[in-house]
């Protein structure tokens, strides 16, 4: 039995898994953060930047980066509530990491709310840190 995460390029068969493990991570996003919405538009750009995490046959994770030349951004990391704890969003973490490192990514931000502390402490144990930055944002659809 297969007690490791394997971390591949998701795959159009991962939709369902993938949607349902963003409705149970993240069940507050706005309706322009509808899953299948999100996943096609990824599919379009830099598709090698989405990233699920498999065990034992299911899809327990996911993680969406991107690079624009000047900076990497990991917009959406998910683990299982059940999978939790396990390092799997280590891992999801570390490959996303050495993808984007491999398209000479010479840095990585990514943005957690400054209330959602375990997040922030998940986060800092990989070596990131809190930079002083205001975050602006601009709807568009």
């Amino acid at each position: 039995m297969q007690n490791t995460l394997l971390v591949r390029p998701f795959a159009e068969a991962d939709e369902p898994s993938v949607v349902a493990l963003w409705n149970d991570v993240f069940p507050e996003d706005p309706p322009r953060n509808e899953p299948r919405a999100v996943i096609g538009r990824k599919l379009r750009v830099q598709r090698e930047l989405f990233l699920v995490g498999e065990f034992q046959g299911d899809v327990v994770g996911s993680v969406i980066a991107g690079f624009d030349g000047f900076r990497g951004w990991v917009y959406h990391l998910a683990v299982q509530p059940g999978f939790q704890r396990r390092g799997f969003g280590r891992e999801l973490m570390c490959e996303a990491e050495a993808r984007l490192r491999a398209l000479g990514c010479p840095k990585l931000n990514l943005q957690v709310r400054s209330s959602n502390t375990e997040v922030i402490e998940f986060y800092e144990e990989l070596g990131y840190s809190i930079e002083a930055h205001a975050s602006l944002g601009k709807v568009l659809e």
